[in-house]
């Protein structure tokens, strides 16, 4: 075997055919996500609505998604993975298209609500689909494709979103209700109903309540909570802190691809390595990093030292986005996969809609507060995922011995 066929088989080779087909919808669906990123600007110039206005629209579609991926995650145990991937991106499609032609202000707000439901709700389905197939040594692998697929993806959709825009802002609903559309479709014709190959004819369907009865999920979600907080202030206030050191929005996107091109860049190099680590020391060593990369971040004034935080914290965010999952998946028993991964999802959604409200708080006080701040989130949640760490070997042995 060649040095560059090594190279691909120890990357990429493995995994089960289904994944790859799970794998190409994922960048199908990344690669038409283009309505979100352009909605602020779409509802401002497109239907002329004012700022303020804007933003309790964007805020409708957030709470939304805040309840997404629990909904997505009771169905992906009660009617299938398939069954719920599939219908959540054909019910996103069409709601895409739905807001691409509202008018009334009633109309935008309603269609955004259900968009917000609707649109995670695919991601407990997607979770549990790679734990029922991939064995539990390869999932990190798995995940890490799988996020890898995503920012490739979504790079190239905001390149194409820019331009697509400037023709209209309808071009970005039918691109993305057509991505939805394709990735479901694909699901529902070349991926068989996983969840029957790994739950007993005879075991109980199980319940919600079983999940919130289960103390290491409940602290992985605490700890998730706190490290999303401090992840997602690069989308809430490094713009407003970058702009106060008097860097440009250009500067900010500048620094954003930098994060996808690391993350396309580092991936295929390090993803493969973290499987056979122990899973809680890896991801609390993840959550430091991304809190020394947005700690580094008090020192920055120029758009290149920016960058060189990104690319530190960027490392950890693949960290913690490949062992997290990978995580849950172990700590989830086959009939429930779907609502623990509903639960995880649930934290980052409510880490996105506390992000902006924190976040802005603490940079009244001076980017320094909010970034030291972040850095000390992020080493609380560290600590507190080294001493989850023997329940959870635990937990994983006596999976193994059962």
């Amino acid at each position: 075997m060649t040095a560059t066929a090594e190279f691909v088989h120890t990357r990429l080779g493995g995994l089960p055919r289904a994944f790859w087909f799970l794998w190409t919808g994922t960048l199908v669906n990344r690669l038409g996500t283009m309505v979100l990123p352009f909605l602020s600007l779409y509802l401002t110039s497109g239907r002329g609505l004012p700022v303020t206005t804007a933003g309790v629209v964007l805020a409708v579609v957030g709470v939304g998604q805040m309840f997404s991926q629990l909904i997505g995650g009771i169905l992906a145990d009660r009617i299938g993975r398939r069954a719920t991937l599939t219908g959540g991106m054909l019910v996103t499609g069409a709601t895409m298209l739905a807001l691409g032609y509202a008018e009334s202000l009633t109309a935008i707000v309603v269609c955004s609500a259900v968009l917000g439901l609707a649109i995670d709700a695919f991601r407990p389905a997607s979770q549990a689909i790679v734990a029922d197939l991939v064995p539990a040594a390869e999932r990190t692998r798995a995940f890490g494709l799988l996020l890898w697929a995503v920012n490739l993806g979504f790079s190239v959709a905001m390149v194409l979103g820019g331009t697509m825009a400037k023709a209209g802002f309808s071009t970005l609903f039918w691109a993305n209700a057509a991505a939805c559309v394709l990735f479901g479709l694909l699901v529902w014709r070349a991926i068989p109903e996983t969840g029957s190959r790994v739950v007993a004819e005879d075991a109980e369907p199980g319940s919600f309540a079983e999940v919130l009865r289960d103390r290491a999920m409940l602290a992985v979600f605490v700890i998730t909570l706190i490290a999303g907080f401090a992840f997602l202030q690069c989308l809430a206030t490094l713009p407003l802190a970058m702009n106060a050191d008097g860097l440009s929005t250009a500067s900010y996107g500048i620094v954003m691809a930098i994060n996808g091109i690391a993350i396309v860049v580092m991936q295929p190099f390090i993803g493969h390595r973290l499987g056979g680590l122990d899973r809680s020391r890896t991801l609390a060593a993840g959550i430091t990093v991304l809190g020394l990369g947005y700690g580094a971040m008090t020192f920055a004034s120029t758009t290149w030292a920016y960058a060189v935080c990104v690319v530190v914290w960027t490392l950890g965010e693949i960290i913690i986005h490949s062992v997290g999952v990978a995580l849950v998946a172990d700590l989830a028993p086959a009939h429930l996969r779907g609502r623990y991964n509903g639960v995880y999802g649930t934290a980052w959604g409510v880490a996105a809609f506390a992000a902006p409200l924190g976040g802005t708080q603490l940079l009244v006080h001076g980017a320094p507060v909010l970034w030291l701040t972040c850095l000390g989130l992020c080493l609380a949640a560290a600590c507190g995922q080294l001493l989850l760490g023997p329940a959870i070997r635990r937990r994983t042995q006596e999976g193994a011995a059962g």
